[in-house]
């Protein structure tokens, strides 16, 4: 079996807390065992423009607790890549750059995108591990991923610090979590934060059922509300047209129809994009409670690591050593029942790990009477 000798290491995708602390474990791992590690900047676009710094002990020094990457991040998909002002097509420079590097094998760090690009590596012949990193943990076939343990306790912060002007003004407050497929920010912050109403995409809610479980604290002598929803909830109605116009593009067969329903979904995302004020409008005409929106943003990225999410990133990115060392490529480590697994990338790219409706956090949350919308 060859050895192997040189890795490369690149983030891609949305900035997340122990992207640094990811990329110090495997470097230290890989450092110890002879293998040199060359970085690449911003993302997959490095690979293209051949960014490469080398990774030495000193570079990795320090990182642990710092927030975001050293290498930087970038959203560029290898497939459709802008350059100079057109869309191309950059795996063939990218498998070229790889070999000019004497690469034996390539680590990306990211969420469901980087994982549906690593697996266009793959398919090009291209030996790749990928580690599980998005605040939103909706990556397939892990527990849990990079970045997510740190957003969840700023999420919780934010609507612990919430409950005082909501108290004081007897006010609805309505929480914005970032999560646009999947809820599991806004579901675990909100049970930890002591929300009253949580939604989440995963249960298209009636905004009668949320007023009514506030006047109905209302009427107990609670004068204000805490809601905590996801960036992507949705209401029941909006929910069927979503829906629908999917529907109808996945049926379309013409070019003209396929447009059509391209563009009935891009007016229900335009719709979409203003949701929670909407909300928060129909909350107070329907309750006669002042309400008012903090959308937490990407503050929720920002911030040195969680002491959950350094122990992950070292736990995933020394797994990942272990993984180059035996040849095991095509791989994402994973979190399984609480130890690291290999998981094929094949598994994982193009799925998303949505709230299952028999999850124990959802029963949880209704145990206390928390309003899931519904």
């Amino acid at each position: 079996m060859t050895k192997v000798k040189r890795i490369g290491i690149l983030t891609a995708g949305g900035d997340s807390p122990g992207l640094n602390a990811a990329i110090r474990a495997v470097g230290k791992a890989a450092l110890d065992r002879g293998i040199k590690v060359i970085g690449f900047r911003d993302g997959f676009r490095g690979l293209v423009e051949n960014q490469a710094i080398p990774l030495d002990k000193a570079a990795l020094a320090g990182i642990l607790t710092i927030g975001g990457t050293i290498l930087g991040t970038g959203r560029d998909k290898p497939h459709r890549m802008s350059v100079d002002g057109e869309s191309q097509d950059m795996t063939g420079v990218i498998a070229e750059n790889y070999r000019l590097n004497r690469l034996d094998a390539l680590v990306c760090l990211g969420g469901g995108g980087t994982h549906k690009n690593a697996l266009r590596l793959v398919d090009k012949g291209l030996s790749v591990i990928t580690l599980p990193k998005t605040i939103d943990n909706d990556i397939a076939l892990t527990e849990t991923s990079i970045g997510f343990d740190t957003s969840m306790g700023i999420a919780t912060e934010a609507i612990d610090r919430l409950h005082s002007t909501a108290h004081s003004h007897h006010r609805i407050i309505v929480a914005e979590v970032m999560g646009h497929r999947a809820g599991w920010l806004a579901l675990g912050a909100g049970i930890a934060g002591g929300a009253d109403v949580i939604l989440v995409p995963e249960i298209p809610y009636d905004v009668e059922q949320i007023a009514e479980a506030i006047r109905r604290r209302s009427r107990f002598g609670t004068s204000f509300s805490i809601v905590a929803v996801a960036e992507g909830a949705v209401s029941a109605k909006d929910g069927k047209a979503y829906a629908a116009a999917a529907g109808r593009k996945q049926r379309a067969k013409g070019q003209l129809e396929r447009r059509r329903a391209a563009m009935a979904l891009i007016r229900l995302d335009a719709r979409h994009s203003g949701n929670t004020m909407r909300l928060s409008r129909e909350l107070e005409q329907l309750t006669g409670l002042e309400a008012r929106v903090t959308i937490l943003g990407y503050v929720q990225r920002g911030g040195a690591p969680s002491a959950t999410d350094r122990l992950l990133a070292t736990q995933l990115g020394t797994h990942c050593v272990e993984l180059l060392e035996q040849r095991e490529f095509g791989m994402m480590v994973a979190v399984q029942g609480g130890v690291t697994v290999p998981v094929p990338i094949r598994d994982v790219a193009g799925k998303v790990k949505l709230i299952p409706a028999d999850h124990p956090w959802l029963e949880s949350a209704r145990r206390v009477s928390t309003c899931l919308g519904v």
